[in-house]
C-alpha cells in the first residue's frame, strides 16, 4: 500500500482551511500552520457568491451555507441623500448565477471548516518558514517547512499566508510585491436594532457605505474612501471618523453608526497585486488566496477565490496521479487575474471623486436599470456563474465530484477547468 502524501498548509484563514479540507478529502494527510494563537478571521464579514457557494459543495458545506440567506426584498444602490439609482432583486440574480449571496461573519466559516478537519490537523502559535520548494519531479526532494516544532516534509505545500505572504516572497523573490490601491476601508459588526434591513450600498463623492444583514439580524456595515496610505484618524477614534464622514447621510446610516461600540472598528488600507504574479506555483508549492491574487473588494470576490483556489488545486492533486500544478496556474491565473482587474476599474468607478463624473455614472446606472435587471446583472456574468471542475472516475461518481447547484432558469456554465477535466 503506497503512503499517503501528505501536504503542508501555511495559513488557517479561509483559503488554507478550504484547501487543507478539500485534500483531506482526497486523501492527502493535512497540516495547517497558523501564526496567530487561535483561528480568530480579522474581518468582520464574507459574502459568499453563487461560485464559491459551489466550490463549498465540493467539501459538503454548500447547502449549509445556503441555509444561513439572510436578503428579503429589494437592495441596491442609493446617492447620500437616500434616493435610488437602482433597484436589485435576489430573485433574477439565483435564476441567472443559480443561487444567491449569503452574507455571514467570518469566524462562523473558519469554524465550518475547521470542525470538518480531523483534531490535530490544525496547529496554531506555528509560524511557518519555506526553506525548500521541493521538486516535483524528483520523489526524493518533497518541499520542506521550518516551523518551531521542527521541520516538515511534504510532497505539496500550500502558500495561503495572506497579503503579505511569506511563501510568495520565498518563490518569487524578484516580485514586486502588492502595492496600495489609494484607498481605506472600515468595517463595523453592530447588533440586531429591532427592524428590517436590506443590502444596499451608497455611493457618495469618494466615498461609499454599505449596509448588510446577517441571518441572525445581525448588521454587517462596510466604508469605503480615498485616502493616503497610512493615514488615521486623530487619536484612534474611527467611530468618530465614521461619524464626520458618513453621520448625515441617509437612513439607516447614522442609527447603525449610533449602536457602533467604541473600539470596535475595524480599519485597513487595500492593497492588491497590481503585477500578476509568472505562476501560482513553483516547484512542490502552490499560492492560493491573497497570496496570490490579492484584489480590492469592490466585487466582493476576494474570499470567494481563493475558495474556488482551494478546490481547484484539490483537483490537480489527485493521490496517486502526478502533482499538476501547473495545471492549477493554468486554471487560476487567467481568470483570478481578470477579476482583480475588474475589481479595481469598479473601485475607481464607484470611489470617484469627480462630480461630472458621478453625474454621468449616476444617470448611467438609472438608465442601464431601466433596461432592466439582467443588463444590471451582466457585469458578473463570467464570475458568479463560475462552475468546479468534475472528475471522471470510470465507475461511480467520485466522492470530490462537485455538486454543481442550479436554481431555475440559471446560465451558470461549466468552467474552464471543468471543460479540460470531463475531456480526458
Amino acid at each position: 500500500m503506497s503512503r499517503q502524501p501528505r501536504a503542508v498548509v501555511v495559513g488557517g484563514g479561509i483559503g488554507g482551511l478550504t484547501a487543507g479540507l478539500a485534500l483531506h478529502l482526497r486523501g492527502w494527510q493535512v497540516t495547517v500552520l497558523e501564526r496567530a494563537r487561535e483561528l480568530k478571521p480579522v474581518g468582520a464579514g464574507i459574502s459568499l457568491a453563487p461560485n464559491s457557494q459551489r466550490a463549498l459543495d465540493v467539501v459538503g458545506l454548500g447547502d449549509e451555507i445556503r441555509s444561513l440567506e439572510a436578503w428579503e426584498g429589494d437592495g441596491g444602490l442609493l446617492t447620500p441623500e437616500g434616493r435610488w439609482l437602482s433597484r436589485v432583486n435576489p430573485k433574477p440574480a439565483a435564476e441567472r448565477f443559480g443561487g444567491s449571496i449569503v452574507l455571514l461573519h467570518r469566524a462562523t466559516l473558519i469554524d465550518k471548516l475547521a470542525e470538518r478537519l480531523p483534531a490535530d490537523a490544525v496547529r496554531t502559535a506555528s509560524e511557518a518558514r519555506l526553506a525548500d520548494p521541493g521538486d516535483p519531479d524528483d520523489p526524493a526532494r518533497p518541499a520542506r517547512v521550518t516551523t518551531p516544532e521542527g521541520d516538515l516534509e511534504a510532497e505539496l505545500v500550500v502558500g495561503a499566508d495572506g497579503i503579505n505572504s511569506a511563501v510568495r516572497g520565498a518563490l518569487f523573490p524578484e516580485h514586486p510585491g502588492t502595492e496600495y490601491t489609494g484607498f481605506t476601508t472600515w468595517r463595523v459588526l453592530v447588533p440586531p436594532l429591532g427592524r428590517p434591513f436590506t443590502q444596499a450600498e451608497t455611493w457618495g463623492p469618494g466615498q461609499l457605505w454599505g449596509t448588510h444583514p446577517f441571518a441572525d439580524g445581525t448588521i454587517y456595515s462596510y466604508a469605503a474612501a480615498m485616502a493616503p496610505a497610512g493615514q488615521r484618524a486623530p487619536g484612534g477614534d474611527e467611530k468618530a471618523e465614521l461619524l464626520r464622514r458618513y453621520g448625515s447621510w441617509h437612513d439607516p446610516i447614522p442609527a447603525i453608526l449610533d449602536a457602533v461600540e467604541p473600539g470596535q472598528v475595524l480599519r485597513h488600507d487595500v492593497h492588491q497585486i497590481a503585477e500578476p504574479l509568472p505562476a501560482f506555483h513553483r516547484g512542490r508549492v502552490a499560492l492560493l488566496g491573497d497570496a496570490a491574487h490579492a484584489m480590492a473588494p469592490t466585487l466582493g470576490q476576494g474570499g470567494n477565490q481563493a475558495i474556488e483556489d482551494a478546490v481547484v488545486l484539490a483537483h490537480h492533486a489527485a493521490p496517486g496521479a502526478p502533482l499538476d500544478l501547473p495545471g492549477y496556474t493554468a486554471a487560476r491565473l487567467p481568470r483570478t487575474t481578470m477579476i482583480a482587474r475588474k475589481a479595481m476599474t469598479v473601485s475607481r468607478i464607484n470611489l470617484t471623486a469627480n462630480r461630472p463624473l458621478i453625474a454621468l455614472r449616476n444617470s448611467a446606472i438609472r438608465a442601464v436599470g431601466a433596461l432592466g435587471p439582467g443588463f444590471l446583472l451582466r457585469g458578473m456574468d463570467g464570475i458568479a456563474d463560475w462552475c468546479p471542475p468534475q472528475r471522471k472516475t470510470g465507475v461511480s461518481a467520485s466522492p470530490y465530484a462537485a455538486q454543481t447547484r442550479k436554481g431555475p432558469g440559471t446560465a451558470a456554465r461549466p468552467s474552464q477547468e471543468q471543460d479540460r477535466s470531463t475531456q480526458t
